[in-house]
């Protein structure tokens, strides 16, 4: 546990939303985009954003290119689980994977039904990842990234017999570990937009038919806890390195294990 800066005796675990010293409740300056020590908040020292806090987000728009050349290379030919060419590209069921087919665990994440359809999470995806990879860095949400997908794989299989594409699972847990990284930088979600277009996004979920919702709500819970480990744990004093990163593997590896033990 972290100590104070202006009093060593006392363990906090709240830092200045804007240096990141650790603080203690008698130097928190409450602000609009969190907690602030007593010089910051003196000082009025710039805001903040998520968008401020790191590089280029190259890995994002890597992602994006692979799922509109995969997506574009299908053709959008054939309804999911028909015979047309999106099946035979990899979209994911219970019957590909009992057939052998592990691999579809992560191609039906590229592959989508319509321009719309591909279109829309592509826009989600270019608006997270330019928020979450310059904070997270190419290798920690690339981990995230995965994480999500595989996790969005398993609660496809989890919830429904239907075949399933779309990369909504892994821009799903994107949407949860921006949340994270808002939280752990201190920013308000509200005043952010994330908590509200988190919610809204939700409702399209459950309400809307032909939507996976096992691929949301697995992806948003898969994304959310592999940020967590990597954010609350890589800042601990005394972790191994990459530690928080091999337990980020690890999640997506059991969400493996698990598809292909159940549905295998």
């Amino acid at each position: 546990m972290e100590v104070c800066y202006r009093h060593p005796k006392r363990e906090t675990g709240v830092s200045c939303s804007n240096c990141g010293r650790p603080i203690c409740p008698d130097c928190m300056t409450s602000t609009s985009v969190g907690m602030r020590c007593p010089e910051c908040a003196r000082q009025g020292t710039p805001v903040r954003t998520m968008r401020s806090l790191g590089t280029d987000p190259m890995l994002t728009y890597v992602l994006i290119a692979i799922n509109v050349v995969a997506s574009l290379g299908s053709s959008f030919g054939g309804n999911v689980g028909s015979s047309g060419s999106l099946n035979d590209a990899g979209d994911l069921s219970r019957g590909s994977m009992a057939a052998g087919d592990y691999w579809t665990l992560i191609t039906s994440a590229f592959l989508h039904v319509n321009l719309f359809h591909l279109l829309s999470n592509m826009l989600a995806l270019w608006i997270l990842g330019t928020l979450v990879e310059p904070i997270l860095g190419r290798v920690r949400f690339g981990l995230v990234y995965f994480v999500a997908l595989l996790c969005g794989s398993l609660g496809v299989l989890l919830y429904s017999a239907d075949p399933s594409v779309g990369a909504s699972g892994a821009v799903f847990g994107l949407m949860g570990a921006a949340v994270v990284v808002a939280r752990n930088r201190g920013l308000n979600l509200m005043e952010s937009g994330l908590g509200i277009w988190l919610g809204i996004n939700l409702l399209i979920t459950f309400t809307i038919p032909h939507i996976s919702i096992g691929a949301h709500i697995g992806g948003l819970i898969g994304g959310a806890f592999a940020a967590f480990v990597l954010l609350e744990l890589g800042e601990r004093r005394g972790v191994p390195q990459y530690l928080p990163e091999l337990l980020c593997a690890a999640i997506g590896l059991v969400a493996v294990g698990v598809s292909i033990a159940q549905y295998g």
